[in-house]
């Protein structure tokens, strides 16, 4: 699979006001741990490589296990996740995939166990900007680094 075209040089004022976006949802005061939980899992359902190899290696480089991480994709069954996390990532995966979910009542009322109100805005935002992200690296097909040489991928 082939870049279908480079949005940082097609549109660089938009990508400017989404680094701006970006900028303010992480400085928001939710913890970085959670942020990059929330923006690996987004990326996983999402199929989206780029942000996968960015959240995970970011993830690891601030002290997240490789364990955790490899449990992300099943949070629900491991005891290894916060009550925080898990309400978390409960609205995550509601807000990714809002077109089935609908954000159920259930979800909200989880999610709002563990976030005031101020909280859950910004919870809330961090999914829209990571699955903003996703569209565009998925949508216009952007290639995430490789660091093997080509006679190890053969």
């Amino acid at each position: 699979m082939s870049a279908r075209l480079n949005p940082f040089a097609a549109a660089p004022e938009m990508i400017a006001a989404m680094t701006a976006f970006e900028t303010a949802v992480v400085s928001s005061g939710l913890e970085h741990s959670l942020i990059e939980l929330v923006k690996t899992r987004a990326s996983q359902i999402n199929g989206c490589a780029f942000c996968l190899h960015m959240h995970t290696r970011d993830a690891r480089a601030s002290g997240e296990s490789e364990e955790r991480l490899h449990l992300l994709a099943a949070w629900w069954e491991s005891s290894l996740f916060t009550p925080r996390e898990k309400a978390a990532l409960t609205w995550t995966e509601s807000l990714t995939l809002i077109a089935q979910t609908r954000a159920p009542d259930a979800d909200y009322a989880v999610m709002r166990e563990e976030f005031n109100e101020a909280e859950a805005v910004r919870l809330t935002m961090l999914i829209g900007a990571i699955n903003v992200w996703n569209r565009l690296a998925v949508g216009f097909r952007s290639q995430h680094p490789r660091k093997w040489s080509a006679e190890k991928a053969a």
